[in-house]
């Protein structure tokens, strides 16, 4: 696994080439490679810590992995992990993992005794129920994709 530095920011502390790159990444992931229209500017960013994994290079620093944690009562009653991606020049290096690891440990330190909720991609049920997560709905499309809701608890 590549070196990472992990940065975590709240909206109004991103700095702009911050923002764009942590925009880049979500358009290139579930916009482009997933092909899938939907607006990705949801209102929650305002609402959520941002969690940046920047890897090195000798051309500088590239956005390896990032998600967001989203506060309680603003998507679902419980904080909400989401968002969750790893560049591809960074895949299969269990940076998603890795990542998952820092929001589940900051979401027990901002919220302790909360269960996370989460919306997830159906294929992507096994990987979260790795993390801890519960399977605790029906699947449902959201934008053309099968999705299921998670419970972690706490």
């Amino acid at each position: 696994m590549p070196r990472v530095d992990w940065q975590w920011r709240r909206f109004a502390e991103l700095s702009p080439a911050e923002l764009y790159a942590l925009l880049a990444a979500r358009a290139a992931v579930f916009v482009v490679e997933q092909a899938c229209a939907f607006l990705d500017l949801d209102g929650l960013d305002l609402f959520a810590w941002h969690l940046l994994g920047w890897a090195g290079s000798a051309q500088g620093a590239a956005l390896a992995a990032y998600l967001r944690l989203i506060d309680p009562g603003r998507k679902y009653a419980e904080p909400s992990l989401g968002r969750v991606l790893t560049t591809a020049p960074f895949r299969g290096q269990g940076l998603g993992r890795a990542a998952m690891r820092e929001g589940l440990e900051r979401a027990a330190g901002l919220y302790p005794g909360r269960a996370l909720r989460i919306g997830a991609q159906q294929r992507l049920e096994r990987f979260y129920a790795e993390q801890g997560f519960r399977t605790d709905s029906a699947p449902y499309l959201e934008d053309g994709i099968a999705h299921v809701e998670m419970l972690r608890a706490p």
